[in-house]
């Protein structure tokens, strides 16, 4: 069960934690929500755990404030 929107748009679970976006979200997928420049290089077909492993980050939002 989840509370109140959070950080982009993603719920906060009871505790006040925000969920974490799944691993096999699809690049393409979150380009919808980030825009086309998303992950620029990279295929749309690529799952966001790959996108992350490959660029040494451990979170989406890390990703974020590194691009």
């Amino acid at each position: 069960m989840t509370k109140k929107v959070g950080l982009d748009n993603r719920q906060r679970d009871l505790n006040g934690e925000i969920r974490q976006k799944n691993g096999n979200t699809k690049v393409e997928t979150l380009r919808k929500t980030y825009g086309d420049d998303f992950a620029k290089g990279h295929r749309g077909d690529m799952k966001l755990d790959t996108l992350l492993d490959n660029s040494g980050v451990r979170s989406l939002s890390e990703y974020l404030k590194r691009t």
